[in-house]
């Protein structure tokens, strides 16, 4: 199925529903949920989900897994998705937190060709066994660290928020306690309790992950260093291995 509304297909009777959609630059999908759990993949594109705990940054070629009944938006930068909407009791295992994921190459091919199959697949034919590898599968998806997780508190997360459209490394937990009217001390409890991070892990984390968006955008390492406020690529890129396992040059488009 393609550019189809879940909602008009959610109480068909099958374990899994596979939908295909394309959005348009900067389309905001607004806060939201499913009765189902969901996979959802980026085939083109950089997307980030947000919940009342944290934001997701999920690159080209990877995967979010959104628990069911998760109030969840989605910014989309260019996407093509192909979405797995799936029975809860198909998927026990399903994490209750959403986690971006690597997609291996067999399961990619198995979701480029899913979201062709019709609504009410035979389940005892070629497209039921298709869907079926494809549960198979999804058990053997890679977590990665591409999550940043955002305090409830009002203030710090609105701060947390738009530190994270335009983060620098250099940001003074000082000035982020003074805007908050707190000691420095005070402050950085407070956000460690709030995030479970220090402000200077999760700073680095938010830089990590905001360079993934710029890098999808054919940015230089160079250039992402500078827009970061690093002194030298080299020290950008020991952070960004340092934070994703991988170097920043396997972000960039091809």
């Amino acid at each position: 199925m393609r550019n189809v509304v879940v909602d008009k297909v959610d109480d068909i009777d099958r374990a899994v529903l596979a939908i295909g959609t394309d959005y348009p630059p900067g389309h905001l999908l607004p806060l939201h949920r499913h009765r189902r759990a969901q996979l959802l993949y980026g085939a083109t594109g950089i997307m980030r989900v947000e919940t009342a705990d944290g934001s997701w940054t999920v690159p080209p070629h990877r995967a979010v897994l959104i628990p069911p009944a998760t109030d969840h938006q989605v910014l989309m930068d260019r996407v093509s998705t192909r979405s797995l909407y799936l029975e809860p009791s198909a998927v026990p295992w399903f994490p209750t937190r959403c986690q971006v994921a690597e997609v291996s190459p067999l399961l990619r091919e198995l979701l480029l060709a899913a979201v062709d199959l019709p609504a009410e697949y035979d389940r005892h034919g070629r497209d039921g066994a298709l869907m079926e590898l494809v549960l198979h599968e999804l058990r053997t998806l890679t977590p990665l660290p591409f999550d940043l997780p955002l305090p409830a508190r009002a203030g710090l997360r609105e701060r947390c928020e738009a530190f994270q459209l335009a983060p620098n490394i250099h940001d003074d937990p000082g000035s982020w306690a003074a805007g908050l009217r707190v000691s420095t001390r005070t402050f950085n409890r407070l956000f460690r309790d709030q995030t479970g991070l220090s402000f200077q892990q999760w700073r680095q984390r938010a830089c990590a992950l905001h360079a993934i968006r710029l890098l999808s955008q054919k940015r230089t390492v160079t250039q992402v260093a500078t827009a970061l406020g690093y002194d030298t690529p080299a020290a950008f890129s020991a952070m960004f291995r340092r934070q994703t396992g991988a170097t920043p040059s396997s972000f960039r488009p091809r």
